[in-house]
């Protein structure tokens, strides 16, 4: 079996040793349940040199070795604040470089280098740069501000902090916006159209007054008095799993459940969200249901995983949740990671050995750190 590495133009990655390739091999032949012990033993073995990050969208046989679970902005926290020598980022590869970024000269390993994010790559940095020229061309970078959602490259976060913007998460999406509009008079917002949407529509900014950037057209697809008439230019990409979701949806769980709570991710459509009873992030969605009174039914427009594990863990509260489309979304790319991966990953530590290292090259890491410590004093 061949591994292969991803060679972002922001990370440094290195081949594996046909030992280390052998290894893994040997692993992954493994059943599920076998690794639980010894991923347990070598988590015990490493001690507090050691921190393991899990995401919401993680699969049950891995999130439950994580020390925080939690969202992009919640495990960013996380990272920026453990003095752990190794972290181990059980979600996809722009979160391992957002730990490489605010971690304090730790290793940030991914277990997996092939758990990439589809939203991340509809955005690549050369497409955002000659973007930014086409603006520029047309008059109107002055005023403008970039902000890019925590799911994208280094080199992107690095393009909006060298022009005096930030990062945001779906948790703070809002108060990155009105961050923005306090020092211009535009937002180029990238790469979820939806988030940005839904987000500038909240604090609001008519449909009419938010355009879409097409990065495969000419001129991103629009006039430039298109533009000029934006107050917010979006990037056309988003999320594989919430954009399957459809107002329909929404009209069937209603149909089927009368007096369903309908509550959804922002980065599902505008046209979806217009239709819930409540929006937000994943760990908004989890207080929603948290406060809500026994008796109480949700349908929840999110990853499968993150569903099935609130369905299970608000059960015995008298509280039923179900996923609004049932036909499953899962994300693909954060499956990836195996209990076979994490035990292979932990066991190299033990043996002395860091595998799948993450690490930003140093003519990105200063101003996408910039971007990220300003999104972590925008605060949630």
């Amino acid at each position: 079996m061949t591994v292969l590495l991803e060679e972002a133009a922001t990370a440094v990655a290195r081949p594996l040793p046909e030992a280390e390739v052998c290894s893994l091999d040997h692993y992954l032949i493994q059943p599920d349940e076998s690794m639980d012990a010894r991923i347990a033993a070598a988590r015990e073995k490493l001690g507090a040199s050691t921190i393991l990050l899990g995401h919401h969208y993680q699969r049950d046989e891995v999130i439950r070795f994580a020390d925080f679970t939690g969202d992009s902005y919640k495990l960013s926290k996380a990272a920026a604040e453990t003095d752990a020598k190794y972290i181990v980022f059980c979600g996809v590869h722009f979160m391992a470089e957002s730990a490489d970024l605010l971690g304090h000269d730790q290793q940030v390993i991914l277990p997996d280098l092939n758990a990439g994010c589809s939203m991340a790559d509809m955005a690549e940095i050369s497409q955002v740069e000659a973007c930014w020229e086409a603006l520029d061309c047309i008059g109107l970078t002055d005023g403008l501000l970039p902000l890019t959602y925590m799911n994208s490259t280094a080199a992107i976060k690095a393009f909006v902090g060298e022009r005096g913007g930030l990062v945001c998460t779906s948790s703070n999406a809002r108060a990155a916006f009105e961050w923005a509009f306090a020092r211009g008079k535009r937002i180029l917002f990238l790469p979820d159209q939806h988030l940005g949407r839904n987000t500038g529509y909240a604090l609001g900014i008519p449909l009419n007054e938010m355009t879409v950037w097409d990065p495969w057209a000419l001129q991103g697809g629009q006039s430039k008095g298109t533009f000029e008439a934006s107050r917010v230019v979006l990037w056309k990409g988003h999320c594989s799993v919430h954009q399957r979701f459809l107002p329909s949806h929404v009209d069937a769980a209603r149909a089927k459940y009368p007096g369903i709570q309908v509550i959804v991710h922002p980065e599902c459509r505008w046209e979806v969200c217009q239709k819930a009873d409540a929006l937000g992030s994943t760990e908004r969605l989890i207080a929603l249901v948290e406060q809500a009174p026994e008796g109480s039914m949700f349908a929840v427009g999110t990853e499968i995983h993150l569903v099935n594990r609130m369905a299970k863990r608000f059960a015995d509260e008298g509280k039923r949740v179900i996923t609004l489309d049932d036909t499953g979304c899962l994300c693909t790319t954060m499956y990836r990671i195996s209990p076979q991966h994490l035990a292979w990953a932990l066991e190299s530590l033990v043996d002395g050995r860091v595998v799948n290292r993450i690490q930003v090259r140093r003519n990105v890491k200063h101003w996408a750190r910039v971007a990220l410590d300003r999104m972590l004093e925008v605060g949630a």
